[in-house]
This record gives C-alpha cells, sequence and structure tokens, in this order.
C-alpha cells in the first residue's frame, strides 16, 4: 500500500499536440473552466514530479520514498525541514537532472507548483505561501485572470503563450536548438477537494516531450544554475 496518494492525472487541454497514449484528454474543459471564478496559468517544466511529505521524498510511486540520485541534493533539504511539514504534501518540479530541455537561465532547482494537505488541495495564494516558508520558489507564474468569456479568445491567448520560450529559456537536448516552453498548467486558484482535482486543472504540453523519458536516466547531468553558488537548495 502506498504511503500516500500521488499527483492527480492532470488531463490534457483537447488543443494540446503533447498527448501520448496514455494521457487524458478533457474534452469537456470549457464548462468547467467557465464556473470557476478565477483561475492562473503557470509554466509546466519539463523535470521530475517530487513531492516531499513528513514521511520523505517521492517520485511518481508514493510506495516508498525514492532514493534516485538526482533527488540526493533535494532528500537532504527534506531532512532539515521535515519537522515543519506537519500534514502538508509539497509538489515540485525537480529540475535537477536534465532531461528533454536544458534550461540556460535557470535560478533554481526545485520548483513548488501544488501544496496537497489532507484530502484537499490548497488555494494558490497559500501555495505560494508556505513554498516561501520553506524558502522554495513556485512554477513560474504566466497570469492570473477572471472566468473567460470566450472559448476562441481563450484557446488563441493558449497557443500564443506557449508559442514563447518561458521564464528560463529552454534548448532542446537533442537538437541544441532554442525550444519552446514545455507547456501550461492551468488551475483554480481556490483551495478544491482532492476528489475534484481534474475538474480544477488543465494542461498544455508541447509536442514531442516525451522523446527522452525513457533515456534521460541512463546519463543523466546535473542541470546548470544561472548564479551558481548562491542562496539555493543545491550550493555545488
Amino acid at each position: 500500500m502506498a504511503i500516500s496518494q500521488k499527483y492527480g492525472r492532470t488531463y490534457h487541454y483537447p488543443f494540446s499536440p503533447g498527448t501520448t497514449s496514455d494521457d487524458r484528454i478533457r474534452h469537456d474543459y470549457w464548462p468547467l473552466i467557465s464556473g470557476i471564478p478565477q483561475l492562473v496559468h503557470t509554466e509546466k517544466l519539463d523535470g521530475e514530479n517530487n513531492c516531499l511529505s513528513r514521511y520523505g521524498v517521492f517520485a511518481r510511486s508514493h510506495a516508498a520514498p525514492t532514493t534516485s540520485a538526482w533527488t540526493g541534493h533535494l532528500r537532504q533539504f527534506w531532512n532539515q525541514v521535515k519537522n515543519d511539514l506537519g500534514h502538508l504534501e509539497v509538489f515540485l518540479e525537480n529540475l535537477y537532472a536534465v532531461h528533454s530541455l536544458a534550461y540556460t537561465r535557470l535560478e533554481h532547482h526545485y520548483y513548488v507548483f501544488a501544496i496537497r494537505e489532507h484530502d484537499r488541495w490548497l488555494s494558490w495564494e497559500e501555495t505560494k505561501f508556505y513554498a516561501a516558508m520553506l524558502d522554495l520558489p513556485v512554477a513560474p507564474e504566466i497570469k492570473l485572470f477572471s472566468t473567460p468569456a470566450d472559448r476562441t479568445t481563450f484557446e488563441q491567448e493558449v497557443l500564443s503563450i506557449v508559442a514563447g520560450p518561458g521564464a528560463f529559456a529552454p534548448v532542446d537536448v537533442t537538437t541544441g536548438k532554442p525550444s519552446v516552453m514545455e507547456g501550461i498548467v492551468t488551475r483554480n486558484t481556490g483551495s478544491y477537494p482532492v476528489h475534484t482535482f481534474a475538474e480544477n486543472v488543465f494542461k498544455y504540453v508541447r509536442k514531442g516531450h516525451v522523446k527522452t523519458d525513457q533515456h534521460w536516466t541512463r546519463n543523466w547531468k546535473r542541470a546548470a544554475l544561472l548564479n551558481e553558488g548562491g542562496t539555493y537548495v543545491d550550493t555545488h
């Protein structure tokens, strides 16, 4: 039995090109978004989904804490804060190891994108508050906005956003050329029950984003930081 519940499956927008046979598409996303008073677009980063809880550091499976080499420094950080977490489960994007994209302006290796407490996902404001308390950044915030009025306008805006490089200037590791961002995640800024996750969080992912998923762990390398030796979790 798993120690805790893993992160929910985030459904793709129907116009997201980065889907695979294992992904799910939220074809009925528009009525759902139309009922949410305020939303936020955040940048989807190309890393590993990790969770910090009082029980340890977890990767995709929550059956047991992870022991991977690329979570070594994160586990050291967890050891410093574990007694402060209480019932919080802090989900973050671990960019310590390079995946499909190498970020040329990366400021930190770990970016919080959601926090769960018991049977609720915390609001975006609460998420930012607790991340700051842990001295961790959150995933780049692109836009806060009220319920969109027009579906076509909304989709065109999303497509315009994802055509850009995002906050950290990614480069495709295969071609060495500048890349568009990995994608965006749109979420309800309010708090909501865990069982309604799929009705409150949606994503767009670039085409071809999974091409190195089966291979990056074999010869992984540490992602360089823009300011090495700064006030980061990993100061090496």
